[in-house]
Formats: C-alpha cells, sequence, structure tokens
C-alpha cells in the first residue's frame, strides 16, 4: 500500500520561496500567473461567478504569481486538486489548524455552515466534497432560473400503441414468438433527459448525507420540479447517467448555467467513487475571492447607512461627468450627505494599500465632496486608526502643508487570533463588529 500523500497549505497574500511547492508541480503549472476566467475554463469553480468576467485582474485576484523568483499568493483561498496532487489555500488569518476567519465569511455571506472547513482532520476529498454539496443549491436555483431545461431524447418502447419508428432487430428480439407488441422508438422533446437526471442523482446523493436536509432546506420548490420532471429515475442507473454527462457537456451559451451545474453534480458523484481527479479532467477544486467576501461581509455590517454599488455585477453605477462617461463603483457611499463618507473595503494588508488605492479613493471623494475617507481592511493585531492627511501646495514652489479638513483613515477591522473553538472565535469577532459599527457611527 502507498503512502498517503500530504496535502500542503498555504496562506493568501503570502510569499513563498517556489521550493514550497515541490510537491505540487503539477498545480503549479496549471495555476501559475493565470486569471480566473482561465481557470474556470479548466474545472475549477470560482466565486462569485462574476470575477471571472473582470479584465482587469490585479496580482492580488490571482491564486499563484512569479514575484522577483518567488510565489505569491493573492486574495483566492480554497481548495486545488490536479490528478492526484492537492493544495489548500487558507486566509492569513488562520491559526493552528482551524481557519475559523474563512469558515465565518462563508457563513455570513454565502450561508454555508461551519462543516465545510478547510482544516476539519477529514481526508482532502471530504473536504473538498463538503464545499461542493454546499455550493450546490446555489448553482441549481442559477439554473433554473432558465426554466426547466428540455433535450431531444430517444424512447424505446414495446407494445401495441405504436408512435414512431419501428426497431426491427429490437422487435425480433422481444417479440419472438409474436405476442402482439411492436418494438418501437421516439424521438421526444423532453424535460425528462440525461442532465436533468444526473441533477436527480445528485439530489439524491445529497439527501443521503446526515447534513443532507440543511442543505437542501431553501430549495424545495426546485427541488419538487426536478423529481416531477425525471420519472424515469432509477438508482441503479447512476454511472451509466454520469458517464452519458461525460460524454455530452452542455455547450450552448444559453445554458451556461446549466453547463456549471453539469460539471458540479459529475464531480459531486465522482466524489462518491472516490475517482476525483481521474478521467480526461484532471483539474478540480473550488476557489473564493477574499476580496469579494470581504465587501459583502463589510456590507451586511454598514448595510443600513451606506449604498453599496457593485463593480462585478454593474450595479448602482456613478458617473464622473455629465455626459455618462467616467462609470465609478465606489464600495461605499454614505446616505448621510453632512457628512459624506466614502469606503473601501481592502482584504490587502496595510502595507498593501498604496498607490492606485489612493488615487481611487481620493477620486471618490472630490466626486461626492466627501472630506474623509476610510479604507476598511482585516489586521490581526488590533492597529490604532491611521490617518493620513491630505497635502497642498507643491514641492517646486517649496510650499507643500498639511490639510486639515481632507483625509483618509486605514481602519484595521480585527481578526481574533487565539480563539478556543469556532463559538468563541464567533463571539470575539461580533466584539470587532461593533467596535466598526459604534466609529463608523460616531463619524457621521
Amino acid at each position: 500500500m502507498g503512502l498517503k500523500m500530504k496535502t500542503p497549505k498555504v496562506k493568501d497574500n503570502t510569499t513563498y520561496i517556489t521550493s514550497r511547492f515541490s510537491c505540487n508541480q503539477c498545480i503549479v503549472s496549471n495555476i501559475l500567473n493565470k486569471s480566473l476566467s482561465q481557470l474556470d475554463a479548466e474545472g475549477l469553480f470560482i466565486f462569485p461567478e462574476s470575477i471571472k468576467k473582470v479584465e482587469d485582474l490585479t496580482r492580488d485576484q490571482m491564486i499563484l504569481q512569479e514575484f522577483n523568483g518567488k510565489y505569491r499568493t493573492g486574495n483566492v483561498m480554497g481548495f486545488i486538486g490536479y490528478g492526484k496532487e492537492r493544495l489548500i489555500i487558507q486566509s492569513r488569518f488562520c491559526h493552528d489548524k482551524e481557519d475559523y476567519f474563512l469558515s465565518y465569511l462563508l457563513e455570513r455571506v454565502l450561508n454555508l455552515p461551519n462543516i465545510v472547513s478547510l482544516d476539519a482532520d477529514t481526508s482532502s476529498d471530504k473536504k473538498l466534497l463538503n464545499f461542493l454539496l454546499f455550493i450546490f443549491p446555489k448553482y441549481l436555483e442559477n439554473a433554473i432560473r432558465k426554466g426547466l431545461y428540455k433535450q431531444y431524447i430517444h424512447k424505446q418502447y414495446n407494445d401495441t400503441n405504436i408512435k414512431g419508428k419501428v426497431d426491427i432487430p429490437r422487435h425480433l428480439i422481444k417479440n419472438t414468438p409474436f405476442i402482439g407488441n411492436i418494438a418501437y422508438s421516439q424521438r421526444l422533446f423532453s424535460y425528462d433527459n440525461m442532465l436533468m437526471e444526473l441533477i436527480r442523482h445528485t439530489i439524491e446523493f445529497v439527501k443521503s448525507k446526515s447534513y443532507g436536509s440543511i442543505i437542501l432546506s431553501d430549495i424545495k420548490e426546485e427541488l419538487k420540479l426536478i423529481v416531477n420532471a425525471t420519472q424515469s429515475y432509477r438508482a441503479c442507473d447512476r454511472q451509466k447517467i454520469i458517464e452519458q454527462n461525460k460524454k455530452n457537456p452542455i455547450r450552448h451559451a444559453y445554458f451556461k448555467e446549466y453547463s456549471a451545474l453539469q460539471r458540479l453534480c459529475i464531480l459531486i458523484l465522482k466524489s462518491e467513487k472516490h475517482d476525483i481527479g481521474s478521467g480526461i479532467q484532471n483539474s478540480y477544486g473550488i476557489l473564493f475571492d477574499g476580496a469579494w467576501l470581504w465587501e459583502e461581509y463589510i456590507n451586511i455590517l454598514l448595510s443600513s447607512h451606506f449604498y453599496h454599488p457593485k463593480n462585478k455585477n454593474k450595479f448602482g453605477a456613478q458617473q464622473l461627468f455629465s455626459d455618462g462617461n467616467g462609470l465609478i463603483y465606489p464600495d461605499f457611499i454614505s446616505k448621510s450627505t453632512d457628512p459624506r463618507l466614502i469606503v473601501d473595503a481592502k482584504y490587502k494588508p496595510i502595507e498593501n494599500i498604496r498607490g492606485r488605492d489612493y488615487l481611487q479613493v481620493l477620486a471618490y471623494m472630490y466626486r461626492f465632496d466627501a472630506s474623509q475617507g476610510y479604507y476598511i481592511y482585516p489586521d490581526s493585531e488590533g492597529q490604532v486608526p491611521l490617518v493620513l492627511n491630505l497635502n497642498k501646495g507643491s514641492t517646486y514652489e517649496n510650499n507643500v502643508s498639511t490639510r486639515d479638513d481632507v483625509n483618509i483613515i486605514k481602519l484595521g477591522f480585527k481578526i481574533p487570533n487565539k480563539s478556543a473553538n469556532y463559538d468563541d472565535f464567533k463571539m470575539q469577532i461580533h466584539e470587532s463588529e461593533l467596535v466598526l459599527q459604534n466609529f463608523i457611527n460616531s463619524q457621521m
């Protein structure tokens, strides 16, 4: 029996020497310097879906980038596999075995229970399966918004009510001696097709889990639609249905949600047979954009007092100019106009908030007549707010001085780093949430 391969773990926004990935050469060759849209095409599931459409991907939004002869991770967290290789990317706030911070973000933003913790003492494939199971309802919901998937199928019959093409070879086998039935086949446009059957098998698989009812609790209507449509379902057909779907992937752009759901169902059902990573598609996994999770989490905390335009969804665009040019998407614009506050949620470490970040927020402040801007970033040390006052004057005229009326504040949000368990972590981070909310309220 071969030795069980250890699953390496790295953290986001961290630089490593290349030898750290010595046992992940296949994974590295497949993810290094690649955009998330490229990786999605290779079989990885990425949250949010909209991140794949962003053209101007920064280093922070790549999984792994070569940088000065080393490898640096970005804002992306999750699980990657290629063949038999595995790699877990934790949040940089993970301590000991448990990544409580990532689990908490997933719970608050995506409503995923803590059972999907990356660092449970289960196998790496089990961890991946847990993630896949809990995102299944979201993919099913997205697909069914397009309506139930309908497809031409061939059905075989053997009775006296002929409504299709007579199948002579099958007729001779089944109806000799002749007893009155005729073997024939029909081409039907039906909801009960290979894809819908695959979804049904996945639903039944999820139901078989001890926590299956929790996973499926919010999609009861969708489940009813699938069950009613798949009258040909038989548990013993599972492997045949999987193989049919592997050979016939959904390719039409209109049904891209069903294409993603098809890939997800195959990966879930393959995990049951412990053959993840085998077959034609060797890469697999699930990735979460930390910047998006952080921004949506901050929105939960600030939503009562702030507007939240969404760049990735093209929602709530603001215009810089009167002719409609210059669309901008500040993370948060206060509903209060006196004073108006601009808030930018940054998942970066404080030392990486610089350069273009400053120019961006200052442009937003100028556009909305705001004298105060804020960066809210996660921090394990509990830093005192760093106030940056805007300068005026010019070095050419030797008259540079500090303005007291315009400033940007780097506001660290303390992430607990000494928690006895997940419940203890939640209690501590709730205190940080109250500190943030009270501070922002005091500035308005």
